[in-house]
């Protein structure tokens, strides 16, 4: 049973919750700073103009009281800033607006500099909020102290009113926008689990199904396209392993059912028999056999991908070390140059020139050629005889498992039919190519693998 603490994990999570997440998180950061950045810019915009307007206002005042000193109702110019007072340097009132009167001083900060203007919010009357100009004048009767204010009635009244509905906006737009995503999510991987479901009912026997490509040509097609691909790639697989161990049965069977027709008919007369030569046809038989599981051994390293130590070797000597070792029925023509090295395993380029050789010597008429040579970042050695040959349409099928030409049947009724097979994965094994190549007579196997210039 899943813990909550895993539950609560986001790599636990479903593509779809997360995506939906990620979509909604990233909304509702860009809807909160549209949200504040637009409040900002309307309170910005409404204290701009109370700015600029009670400064006018201000330096009005502040002119007529420099000229005149007035005493008593001050008459409001602006509509807004209806709240005027002077104070004199002792802080009494020497003249209010209608607003004013009757109301002492205003406690407001006032620059001690003369003619440099203050902006301040106080609130008055309990919850109203008023805007500020405050300016310190001088006149021939001593300094006096001017302000003018404009109640910021309506957007103090709607303030809250319009942070709610603006938080309100923001989270139902991020909701909508959760819902819409969470839908469209949805929609887009219904292929997806139409396929889940589809792959889950393959079965080893049933790989040659495919699974369905949605209509539209997008990601999701692309992606049962490509399952459909591997499906048929594990279907030839599937294939191919099958014939395999076929194959491996009807070449294990053969020297086993050889082996024990020998061994019953000895026993039913043993009196009459040459155990000796028994002994020897059983054990060509268990060579055989032993050749077989030797062969399927070597083909089932080479495709793990076992790791074997690799060294650097001179390709030409090895050549000449190995046609050498033992003699054969036609003379080997070696033409090898100096320096050709290579980093190989040697056991391995060993059991490759070898099966080589052999397959030439065993077709070839009176000669077998060997060359080492360079071309370019390869070394390239190349194995040719005077035989027929192999037939174009025959090259590659050569190198499939158990695959033996009728010629070579004749010549090597003992062969395994892997020595081609066990050669070319060799080869890609060092990163290298192994194939039959055209000849003006016999056959001509070129081999190729990466040199080490070091």
């Amino acid at each position: 049973m899943p813990r909550l603490g895993d539950l609560l994990s986001p790599s636990c999570w479903s593509v779809r919750i997360r995506v939906t997440l990620a979509a909604t998180l990233i909304v509702a950061v860009m809807l909160i700073t549209g949200v504040v950045l637009f409040y900002e810019a309307l309170r910005s915009t409404v204290y701009q103009g109370l700015h600029d307007r009670g400064t006018f206002a201000a330096a009005d005042l502040a002119t007529l009281v420099r000229e005149t000193d007035p005493r008593g109702t001050l008459l409001v110019q602006d509509p807004d800033f209806t709240m005027l007072q002077v104070l004199d340097a002792d802080g009494d009132v020497l003249a209010a607006s209608e607003s004013l009167h009757g109301r002492g001083p205003l406690r407001v900060p006032v620059s001690r500099v003369p003619g440099r203007p203050g902006y301040h919010t106080v609130e008055l009357r309990g919850d109203t909020e008023v805007y500020f100009v405050t300016e310190r004048v001088r006149t021939p009767s001593g300094d006096r102290k001017v302000f003018v204010g404009a109640p910021i009635t309506t957007f103090t009244r709607y303030k809250g009113l319009l942070i709610g509905l603006l938080v309100g906006s923001a989270v139902v737009a991020t909701a909508v926008v959760g819902w819409i995503v969470s839908l469209s999510v949805r929609r887009a991987l219904r292929p997806v689990r139409v396929m889940s479901a589809e792959l889950a009912e393959i079965t080893g026997g049933g790989a040659d199904r495919v699974v369905t490509v949605p209509g539209p040509g997008d990601e999701v097609s692309e992606l049962a396209e490509s399952v459909n691909v591997t499906l048929n790639r594990l279907e030839d697989v599937l294939s191919r392993q099958r014939a395999f161990v076929a194959d491996v049965s009807h070449e294990l069977r053969s020297p086993l059912t050889g082996l024990r027709a020998q061994l019953e008919v000895a026993l039913e007369h043993p009196e009459d028999e040459d155990w000796p030569a028994v002994a020897r046809a059983a054990l060509a038989d268990a060579d055989r056999l032993q050749g077989i599981v030797g062969d399927l051994l070597i083909l089932a390293k080479l495709g793990a991908g076992v790791h074997v130590p690799r060294e650097r070797v001179d390709l030409g000597e090895l050549v000449r070390v190995e046609a050498g070792r033992r003699p054969r029925r036609v003379p080997v023509e070696i033409a090898a140059g100096e320096g050709v090295v290579a980093r190989v395993t040697p056991r391995h380029i060993v059991r490759l020139l070898t099966n080589l050789l052999d397959n030439a010597e065993r077709h070839a008429k009176s000669r077998v050629w060997v060359s080492v040579a360079v071309d370019g970042p390869d070394a390239v050695i190349e194995v040719r005889d005077d035989g027929a040959g192999i037939a174009p349409e025959d090259r590659e099928r050569i190198f499939w498992r158990f695959q033996r030409l009728p010629e070579s049947r004749e010549r090597d009724r003992g062969g395994t039919g892997l020595g081609l097979t066990i050669s070319r994965d060799i080869a890609r094994a060092h990163g290298g190519t192994l194939v039959a190549a055209d000849s003006d007579q016999g056959a001509r196997f070129v081999l190729r693998i990466p040199r080490d210039e070091l």
